[in-house]
């Protein structure tokens, strides 16, 4: 065999190799699927929860402020007015202790009276009462997709909503959104 028949045997050689190679990268290209079908999307919620305060106006009873806080009036009014009546009772020694008894008597009913008037004087004032509620809301996380692809089913979670197939690159489901184009 002459060398020129050895170079073409070689040159050849290497032309269908290459060549060979080629049409195997071109055949996966052409066999190799560019989207899976989309068989059903789900919506993932979150439950998201807020604190938010919540504020109502109360009304409040008050003891008002006491200007006679040993109730010496109503004693005053209160034995006096019993002395008065006692003194219209009975003479002589009777008379003297009948008023005295009155006097007594209507102390003590003049100070229980006082006592009685001012736990009932009350003032009302309106409050402002607060606390902490936690609104519950549901927010969109993302998207369960089941697709086919060459025959398997498969999930996968995506950030957008696919429309009839997913996009395919390297043999592997493409889960972030497509870029748009920008608008002019």
């Amino acid at each position: 065999m002459d060398k020129s028949m050895a170079k073409g045997l070689v040159i050849g050689g290497i032309a269908t190799v290459v060549l060979g190679a080629g049409a195997v990268t071109g055949y996966r290209t052409i066999t190799t699927p560019n989207s899976a079908d989309v068989l059903a999307v789900r919506d993932v919620m979150e439950t998201v929860i807020t604190p938010k305060e919540s504020c109502t106006d109360v009304a409040v009873k008050h003891q008002a402020a006491v200007q006679d806080d040993k109730r010496l009036a109503g004693s005053v009014i209160g034995g006096l007015a019993g002395g008065l009546l006692g003194n219209q009772i009975g003479g002589g020694k009777g008379k003297t202790l009948a008023t005295v008894a009155g006097v007594a008597a209507g102390g003590y009913a003049g100070n229980q009276v006082q006592k009685n008037m001012q736990e009932s004087d009350v003032t009302v004032t309106n409050e402002r009462r607060c606390h902490t509620v936690n609104e519950k809301s549901q927010k969109l996380v993302g998207y369960d997709v089941t697709y086919r692809l060459s025959g398997l089913e498969g999930v996968v979670r995506t950030s957008y909503k696919p429309g009839a197939t997913l996009p395919v690159k390297n043999g592997a489901v493409v889960v972030t959104a497509p870029e748009t184009p920008a608008k002019s």
